[in-house]
């Protein structure tokens, strides 16, 4: 999928397979950015999901915990750290593959009008057996502390309905391009 900037809206993808496709892209030299990292899905009950981010954040450094490591809350962080841990970060290539990435929450405006794809092999329905527990990674953070999922909620309804305008208006354009052409 080499193109010049790959645009991935992570709406009901699981984390793990998404992050592992990704990073092997960035690997490859894909620019890629992530939108709507909140909307992602992770295996297991929130309640589950609870406890392990919990045990993740109590690691920190005995010594002095300043010095890492951090435990970032926002979505978009969270899933950068995911794909973090599958790229060698410490080398001179894993540092240009993840120069290459970019994670935001909600889609920002750059990003609103290109063309957003999704990876089928990382989609919760292809993946995930019927009936298993899953939950929201927007969700998860708001539990471990991020503040801002129902600003992004909003913005995103905004976006939404801007979204939508904006293609009734190329509809109609669509069409009286091909009554023109058809005259």
């Amino acid at each position: 999928m080499f193109e010049k900037l790959v645009v991935v809206d992570c709406r009901a993808h699981m984390m793990g397979r998404l992050a592992s496709i990704v990073a092997k892209e960035l690997l490859n030299g894909q620019h890629v950015v992530l939108v709507r990292a909140e909307e992602t899905n992770i295996s297991g009950s929130l309640f589950r999901n609870k406890i392990k981010w919990a045990d993740f954040r109590r690691k920190r450094t005995n010594t002095n915990p300043r010095k890492g490591p951090f435990h970032f809350r926002a979505p978009s962080r969270m899933l950068y750290r995911t794909i973090r841990g599958m790229i060698p970060h410490k080398t001179s290539r894993g540092e240009a593959a993840l120069k290459r990435l970019r994670v935001f929450e909600g889609v920002p405006d750059e990003f609103q009008k290109m063309k957003r794809k999704v990876i089928p092999d990382a989609l919760r329905v292809t993946r995930l057996k019927p009936g298993r527990d899953y939950c929201v990674l927007g969700r998860l953070a708001t539990e471990c502390g991020w503040k801002h999922y129902e600003l992004i909620k909003r913005m995103e309804a905004a976006r939404k309905v801007q979204s939508d305008a904006y293609y009734q208006k190329k509809k109609e354009a669509d069409k009286a391009r091909a009554e023109a052409l058809s005259a």
